[in-house]
């Protein structure tokens, strides 16, 4: 599969549901992880000789201990308890996506992003996304979310009740409640699918003969992103680096520019924000995104050993979507308000997490070969 050339214009597909074109950007989310800033040096020497890779596909476990630390399972887990349980004591616009979405600050004095999804089913995506993450092991790349009903003249919203009226959201729906994270930052997509991305070329697979001459941080960063790239693939996000790939039609140097919904952390890890187009509306469009979803997974041959094993896991006991409803209930209050993916959705979870599996496997032999 091609890319679009870049400056080759084609008519939108009908029912596609485009990014947006603003020049300006959009107001992006600001959370909060685990203190421990890490600046990079303005000049970096290239990674240490000794090599980053491991048994042909696998980062060396040397360089997955440099990855900055992300969300702590136990500091996530006491957030999502006090989110569940604390007030709304205001409610801002701004700072959180759409036009629809909220700043809320609750009663502890601790802040969230409220979303308020055009339908149902990017709520359900969120939520769904999120334990998916948690299922592969990436959990800690996510913001810690949950679900909130919203009532007018309930204890949790009560104090904020001019305010709803003002958002025009409906009585009894149910919204994403995110933690806001201060000081995050824009991040551009790496050299190894920026440059061929922005060639107009295929998008060649990244092993481990393509990593000479890179820094350490640089590896680091990488690390990072192919765990990001196999998490969409699964998830069907077309609403992250797949929007760029799409807007190569009109802009040919967008792969230069921010990555949509992805932001560097003061300690330079990434942080995956805002996954509703994850899994319920992903499939439903996966006809439309999958040309730039497919060579994307495809343009990374080195994994996280952990993550591959998930996803090994996944394959050999076929249970991928029955092992995600079982965080999703054990793990949200709510998660029967949404209900879960459909039969159909939950073949295609597992056909993903086969499809993944055997690209690994191809990319191993591949390696074995040289």
């Amino acid at each position: 599969l091609t890319l679009p050339a870049a400056g080759d214009r084609g008519e939108p597909l009908e029912g596609l549901e485009q990014p947006a074109q603003s020049s300006q950007p959009e107001p992006r989310e600001r959370q909060n992880l685990e203190p421990g800033s890490r600046e990079p040096l303005a000049r970096e020497a290239p990674a240490d000789p000794v090599s980053p890779v491991q048994g042909g596909i696998f980062w060396s476990r040397a360089l997955e201990q440099q990855v900055p630390p992300g969300f702590d399972s136990q500091q996530a887990a006491s957030w999502l308890e006090t989110a569940r349980a604390a007030r709304v004591a205001s409610l801002e616009r701004g700072g959180c996506g759409r036009s629809s979405n909220r700043l809320a600050r609750l009663s502890d004095g601790s802040r969230a992003c409220v979303r308020y999804g055009i339908n149902p089913e990017q709520i359900q995506g969120e939520a769904l996304s999120y334990r998916l993450a948690q299922l592969l092991g990436i959990q800690q790349r996510l913001p810690p979310m949950t679900l909130a009903l919203v009532e007018a003249r309930g204890r949790q919203w009560g104090q904020v009740r001019d305010e709803l009226r003002g958002s025009h959201w409906a009585e009894g729906a149910v919204v994403s409640l995110t933690q806001w994270v201060d000081n995050l930052t824009d991040v551009v997509a790496p050299a190894p699918w920026r440059s061929e991305a922005g060639s107009g070329r295929r998008l060649q697979p990244l092993a481990a003969g393509e990593l000479g001459g890179l820094t350490q941080s640089q590896l680091v960063e990488l690390v990072q992103w192919t765990d990001l790239i196999l998490f969409d693939y699964l998830t069907a996000n077309f609403d992250r680096l797949v929007s760029n790939l799409f807007s190569l039609q009109w802009d040919p140097r967008v792969m230069h520019r921010a990555t949509s919904n992805l932001h560097r952390a003061p300690n330079g890890g990434l942080v995956f924000i805002d996954n509703e187009a994850g899994l319920v509306h992903g499939y439903r469009l996966l006809s439309m995104w999958d040309k730039y979803n497919e060579p994307l997974l495809r343009s990374v041959c080195i994994f996280r050993e952990a993550t591959a094993q998930r996803v090994r896991d996944l394959h050999r006991l076929q249970n991928a979507a029955s092992e995600l409803l079982r965080l999703y209930r054990t793990h949200e209050p709510l998660s029967g308000r949404l209900g879960f993916l459909s039969e159909q959705q939950a073949q295609l979870l597992q056909g993903r997490i086969d499809f993944v599996h055997k690209h690994i496997l191809h990319c191993k032999a591949m390696a074995t070969s040289l």
